[in-house]
């Protein structure tokens, strides 16, 4: 089978010319529409099930001998509601980080765990930064150096190294690659 075409179960393979069937983008799609109506349900199973605790606990508050039946009735309510809710959350694919679980344990705000990894990831950026700038300094530093002491030479890199940059960009269009290294990605018509 030609790695462009679509595999038996529906879903598309690109090529080596990094050209996606558009098939595989509307499987991809209909996969996030499923995947966001069953994260809608249970949020749905959620929002009911709290519905009836609450439902539950003024039945409980305000207990008498006339309130047996609605509480059995509420109590069944919610044991029905909890397996659905079970049996709803099984469809999801969910995976939440252990440390946002222990922040809601510990009462704090899940928020801070986002603000925390997205604090890092600046840091990490700031420090490789410093080091592309450092290296880039060098770089240009020897190339100085290197041009007072061998002319000739550095003009034959230099000469080279735009050669191969075209080269390389000649090729990039060509298979339609981006300067960032991704693929173009044409739908078919």
């Amino acid at each position: 089978m030609d790695h462009s075409e679509t595999t038996s179960a529906g879903t598309a393979v690109t090529g080596g010319n990094g050209v996606v069937n558009s098939h595989a983008n509307d499987v991809a799609s209909l996969a996030l529409d499923d995947s966001k109506q069953n994260l809608n349900e249970v949020i749905n199973s959620i929002q009911k099930t709290l519905g009836l605790l609450h439902q539950l606990y003024l039945t409980v508050s305000s207990f008498n001998a006339g309130l047996q039946l609605p509480l059995l009735q509420r109590i069944n309510s919610l044991v029905v509601e909890l397996d659905n809710m079970a049996k709803l959350s099984e469809k999801c694919n969910i995976q939440i980080p252990v440390e946002v679980l222990n922040l809601i344990d510990d009462g704090k705000n899940p928020d801070e765990f986002t603000k925390e990894v997205i604090n890092s990831c600046i840091a990490k950026n700031q420090n490789t930064k410093g080091k592309t700038d450092a290296f880039k300094a060098l770089r240009k530093q020897l190339l100085e150096e290197l041009e007072q002491t061998f002319p000739d030479e550095v003009e034959s890199y230099r000469d080279i190294r735009i050669a191969s940059a075209a080269e390389s960009k000649r090729q990039s269009l060509q298979h339609g690659v981006l300067q960032n290294g991704d693929m173009k990605i044409k739908p078919e018509p």
